[in-house]
């Protein structure tokens, strides 16, 4: 029985959920970006180059096909999903981290170091509790 109960505790351990979450979001968005692609970006590509449908494109040498098209297409595809996660993930949470860090600002230390055995004591200590010198202060 015991062995069921830790598996139970596996499973409802925040990290295991938060990896569900994020594969079944990972799935959905890529169906999205790839849909863009194909939707969007590769038409707009076959307009200005004339070709609606890169994995068609192949070359032959000694019998063997080579489908560089079909690379053309993944490499779309990556490129897409890259300024997708960057614009809409990466960047959003950058600026959030910045803004967060510019409204905290330094705060004032409650410690300096002792003059003579750089131990950490309060800022207003005029004796160092460790070796008991005197402290200057500094103005």
């Amino acid at each position: 029985m015991g062995l069921l109960k830790e598996f139970k505790a596996f499973l409802v351990r925040g990290n295991v959920i938060d990896l569900a979450v994020a594969f079944v979001m990972g799935a959905a968005f890529t169906a999205v970006v790839s849909d863009l692609v194909k939707d969007l970006v590769t038409p707009i590509i076959a307009a200005i180059f004339g070709k609606p449908d890169f994995s068609t494109l192949f070359f032959t040498i000694n019998g063997s096909q080579f489908l560089y098209g079909d690379f053309i297409d993944a490499l779309i595809t990556f490129v897409a999903v890259a300024a997708a996660v960057f614009f809409f993930v990466v960047k959003p949470i950058n600026a959030m981290a910045a803004a967060r860090a510019r409204g905290q600002g330094d705060a004032d230390p409650t410690t300096k170091q002792c003059t003579e055995c750089l131990s950490d004591i309060p800022v207003a200590a005029t004796r160092c509790a460790f070796c008991a010198q005197p402290q200057t202060t500094i103005a």
